[in-house]
């Protein structure tokens, strides 16, 4: 094993420590070239270990040009690293220059990189797409030694891994002699996630550095006093015991699912925090500027707590944090063992977290997820093949760089892990619609961006279309956004559009923990002023749930199903199920049950499938099609992360034939072609894929009207050419991705003859949160009274009259946004009379 050259050992010795095995082994394979994926725990030195071969080598040989490059998931990820890399660089005193490039660097900065590059950059997918789109790529590039790739699980398997995957295809043409060096701390498919990183493609040209052991993590279940809420998935019940916990911390990071989840709990705490904490808020809406703030405070040790969503979640250290808090189900273990990774980020001492379930079924979700950290299990899918539409937007930057043989381009895109199997036809069908849009679209001069010359070279048409692809780079197609600026004053943040479409002048909403008042509507922007009154409103941004993943929902039926394993569950949970077992039985572990019962002049099919909210949507879609086919009156669905529930006129039976496997044929085929979901689908893709602009130059379009142009597209070019990459390339998104077809196959074929169908005379335990979230469906105007009384009455029905209703009350009250007036709203609002205190930033 190789041994740390001066000044290397000195500065390790300096402080007490001495090179961990998987340190030196990476400094070893960089002796010999090898590439290398390494998998250790969090607090293991895996970001020097990485960078550590890069640094000897510069102590030794130093040199000007670009020596490493290192890619992260997060901006944010890659200032914390430059900060904390830069520190033993200087205590070294080794000539070496670490500079980030993130679409947060200054237009000065970027210029000086590519006249003068840092020996170190460290950047984003996004950022490094663009500088290989620029026409001096090949000089940048042309001595880099290495190439760093962290949180690397984080990456595979999306279309950003798409991206930085032909990325780097690029980078081995341009430097073939660069090391690829993968880190990650929970990987539950190593074989796939080498393949991905490879430069051949193949996992057997990776060496896997593989680190067990570390202290195995302390976990704590945070129920609220006095009562334990049914439904909703906010966990803002539990607010006092939370700000508990963080006053007997020194720092905390509260992890939450989502951006307004954030925002309320935050506001929650702000509530409550007489002692005036200061206390933080990171969420990806908020403004940079904000978000920087933050980031630097808790670095400089000046806030006790942040509430954070997953822009916090991969590889920040910040060394004084010694408590995780995560609100609400983890929804994945692997996702979980991330997140508590943050508390003490040391390996040889136990991360420490308090998971706060929101409500009873997430409290199952909870202690499965522990059950199989001390097992040992990961959880999460391996790779997929690559999208269409990043490799359209690929060919199209390469193409700005420098002119291109087809030939050549496939040789090296198939060297990138998840264009492996790419066949020859896909690809030029891709080319062919950079090249001029394809058969159907080519008569039309804007969609013509290439053109060949008499050898067969691809040259991107003019300066324009450069400049266009650099405005609209990325894989991120996020609904479109409108910043919020203060009225006479800055930028705090964005919100989606469709929400600001649904205020009024004066209406309040709360964001970036402030009340704020809506006043007017200008071109991008929303302009508010501080405070006002009336009850806020939380901006809910599309897309933000996290799924459940398919092993964590096989451990919760496992435990539902068997009582022998709930000696762990707290006991309202165990009394709720054993209530369930007298009033109907429990879900099993591999079957379907299928509940149905009357109630309030509607007929209710409650299903405990356990596939996620995004699979049950679809299933929902299909489920109800067939009822509709067979005359049941189809009303309505929902679907939670554990239930799916419909309602109809009808009584719902043969329960059977609802869930048999060839709904996923006829009811698929015809929802597709009524729904607008392909639609959706085809915007992304297409905007992706550059045949529709989010922005361009001196101009930003709306939502509205990227909608209606790609919808005028998709018309076209279903009538002319059905089989275009484009819609070939949506139709097998759909089917992977938005639909989660795959886990509702999965489902179908497991309960297949194994479906337990219960005719019940009225709502069972285990039903009362799935009604409760139909409730929050169809409450509008004056309906929350009703939905109060609705809700206390489920309860009092599904455990014989029990003394509930406060309960209910304060739940619902709290967690169901509404408009209209009512006694109920009266008394919330009084709550909001006072503006919550603006965010604690130092």
């Amino acid at each position: 094993m190789r041994t740390l050259p001066e000044p290397f050992a000195g500065w390790f010795a300096a402080r007490g420590w001495t090179p961990r095995p998987h340190q030196l082994a990476l400094l070893e394979a960089a002796g010999r070239g090898e590439h290398v994926l390494l998998l250790a725990p969090t607090g293991g030195g895996k970001t020097l270990a990485g960078f550590l071969p890069s640094l000897v080598d510069l102590a030794a040989a130093p040199r000007e040009g670009l020596h490493t490059l290192y890619v992260s998931p997060l901006k944010a990820l890659a200032v914390d690293i430059a900060r904390n890399l830069t520190l033993p660089v200087e205590q070294m005193g080794l000539p070496i220059r670490i500079e980030t490039r993130t679409g947060d660097t200054p237009v000065n900065r970027r210029a000086r990189q590519r006249e003068r590059p840092p020996q170190m950059l460290l950047t984003t997918p996004e950022s490094l797409t663009l500088l290989l789109s620029l026409p001096d790529a090949p000089e940048m590039f042309a001595g880099l030694a290495a190439i760093i790739v962290d949180e690397a699980h984080a990456l595979a398997g999306t279309k950003r891994g798409d991206q930085l995957a032909l990325c780097m295809a690029r980078l081995g043409t341009l430097a073939p002699g660069a090391r690829r060096v993968g880190l990650s701390a929970t990987v539950a498919h190593p074989g796939p996630l080498r393949a991905w990183l490879s430069p051949t493609a193949r996992p057997e040209d990776v060496r896997l550095v593989e680190t067990k052991g570390g202290a195995a993590p302390v976990f704590d279940l945070q129920l609220p006093e006095g009562r334990l809420p049914w439904g909703g998935h906010m966990g803002l019940a539990s607010a006092p015991e939370i700000l508990a916990r963080i006053e007997g911390a020194r720092v905390t990071i509260v992890f939450v699912n989502t951006r307004a989840q954030a925002e309320l709990v935050f506001a929650a705490l702000w509530r409550l925090n007489e002692a005036a904490l200061p206390i933080g808020m990171h969420h990806g809406s908020l403004e940079i500027g904000l978000r920087r703030k933050v980031e630097a405070a808790m670095a400089e040790g000046r806030l006790r707590a942040v509430v954070a969503t997953a822009s916090l979640d991969l590889g920040i250290d910040w060394g004084d944090v010694d408590q995780v808090i995560q609100v609400g189900a983890p929804k994945g273990v692997s996702r979980l063992l991330q997140r508590v990774g943050r508390a003490n980020h040391r390996m040889d001492e136990p991360s420490r977290a308090v998971l706060v379930p929101a409500n009873r079924f997430e409290v199952v979700e909870c202690v499965a997820a522990t059950e199989a950290v001390e097992a040992g299990e990961l959880d999460g899918e391996p790779p997929r093949p690559g999208g269409l539409d990043v490799l359209a937007q690929h060919v199209l930057a390469m193409a700005c760089s420098a002119p291109f043989l087809p030939d050549a381009l496939y040789a090296e895109v198939t060297r990138a892990g998840p264009y492996a199997a790419l066949s020859r036809r896909d690809f030029d069908d891709v080319v062919r619609f950079v090249e001029d849009g394809g058969y159907a679209l080519q008569a039309y001069e804007r969609f013509r961006k290439l053109f060949r010359d008499a050898e067969g070279m691809l040259h991107v048409r003019d300066a324009r279309i450069a400049r266009q692809l650099r405005m609209n780079l990325g894989t991120i197609v996020e609904t479109p956004m409108l910043k919020v600026r203060l009225k006479g004053g800055g930028v705090v943040g964005e919100v989606e559009e469709w929400f600001v479409s649904t205020l009024e002048a004066g209406d309040c909403f709360l964001f970036g923990g402030q009340v704020l008042r809506y006043e007017r509507l200008e071109p991008a922007a929303v302009i508010v002023s501080r405070g006002g009154e009336g009850e806020p409103r939380v901006p809910v941004y599309a897309g933000a749930r996290m799924p459940l993943t398919t092993h964590l929902a096989a451990r919760v039926r496992a435990i539902l199903s068997d009582p022998r394993r709930w000696e762990h569950l707290p006991e309202p949970v165990r009394e709720w199920l054993r209530l369930q077992r007298l009033r109907s039985e429990l879900p099993p572990r591999d079957g379907l049950l299928v509940e149905t019962f009357p109630r309030g002049g509607k007929w209710f099919l409650v299903a405990y499938t356990f596939e996620g909210r995004l699979a049950h949507q679809t299933l929902g879609m299909l489920v109800t099609k067939r009822m509709e086919r067979r005359g049941l009156g189809p009303l309505g669905y929902v679907g939670t992360d554990y239930v799916f529930t419909a309602w109809s006129a009808f009584e719902p039976t043969d329960i059977e034939d609802l869930f048999a496997e060839d709904i996923l044929g006829d009811e698929m085929e015809e929802w597709l072609a009524e729904s607008s979901m392909l639609r959706r689908t085809f915007r992304n893709v297409a905007t992706i894929a550059g045949l529709i602009e989010k922005n361009h130059p001196g101009q930003e379009k709306s939502g509205r009207q990227m909608t209606m142009n790609s919808d005028l597209v998709y018309d076209v070019l279903r009538r002319h050419q059905p089989d275009h990459i484009l819609l070939r390339a949506t139709r097998a998104e759909a089917a992977q991705g938005l639909t989660d077809v795959a886990r509702i196959a999965a489902l179908l074929a497991r309960v297949k003859g194994r479906i337990r169908h219960r005719v019940l005379d009225r709502v069972s335990p285990l039903a009362v949160p799935a009604l409760i979230e139909e409730g929050r469906e169809w409450v509008a105007g004056g309906a929350e009274d009703a939905l109060l009384a609705e809700a206390a009455a489920l309860v009092d029905e599904a455990t014989d009259g029990a003394e509930h209703f406060a309960e209910v009350l304060a739940e619902v009250t709290e967690q169901v946004p509404v408009r209209g007036t009512s006694v109920a709203r009266e008394k919330r609002r009084s709550k909001w009379r006072r503006a919550a205190p603006r965010m604690v930033t130092g």
